[in-house]
């Protein structure tokens, strides 16, 4: 009877467990940053992000593994755009301006999706103006074009205007994608979030590191 009672028990404290287990991946419990997350992905997180090779503004080439050194806000976009992108690295830019003013450290990314015009001198000038910490990154069209796929964005030059072959606009994606060393991507962010919020909600992210 004590050892019917005792297997019982036992049997008991498994289901439990395996309930407890259940109950954890169903709320995210397997999730360090479960608290932090307001976006779903498709095919979740490691679908977006991994290796790229492109070239820094000031010249070398580089890797992911050279920039993605802190917790980074990534945006694919071109200097020559009108509104769109000086609008969204400039939010980008005073969100990680907030953040540094609470301690935690935060590199703004930029990558071009026009290396027809966005050399790495016109990528630093650009970027230079944004923030001193912001990262402009260019490359060849092969390479441009591996690291969108990567980050599942989309571009498309659009044909010139006024037969002028060096005015164009470029259709693109907008949006701005959170990466942590050791994590790769986590979060992306629409344009419609405001620095402020941007900020809160990547310190949460840096927070739970």
């Amino acid at each position: 009877m004590v050892r019917m009672v005792a297997a019982v028990a036992a049997f008991v404290a498994v289901l439990a467990l395996a309930a407890m287990w259940f109950v954890g991946r169903e709320t995210g419990g397997g999730d360090q940053f479960a608290q932090c997350r307001t976006s779903q992905v498709a095919g979740g997180t490691s679908a977006i992000g991994g290796a790229f090779e492109l070239v820094h503004e000031d010249g070398q080439t580089v890797t992911d593994k050279d920039v993605l050194t802190e917790p980074s806000l990534i945006y694919f976009g071109y200097t020559y755009c009108p509104d769109v992108c000086p609008l969204d690295a400039t939010r980008n830019a005073e969100a990680v301006e907030i953040l540094e003013g609470k301690g935690d450290l935060v590199t703004p990314v930029f990558i071009t999706i026009d290396p027809e015009r966005d050399t790495p001198e016109v990528m630093k000038e650009f970027t230079d103006y944004l923030h001193p910490r912001m990262i402009g990154l260019s490359g060849s069209a092969e390479q441009i074009k591996a690291a969108s796929q990567a980050y599942r964005t989309y571009y498309k030059k659009q044909a010139p205007e006024d037969g002028d072959e060096d005015y164009y606009l470029v259709d693109h994606s907008t949006f701005t994608y959170l990466t942590l060393p050791e994590h790769g991507f986590v979060e992306y962010f629409r344009r419609d979030i405001s620095a402020e919020d941007m900020a809160q909600r990547v310190g949460c992210f840096v927070e739970n590191m």
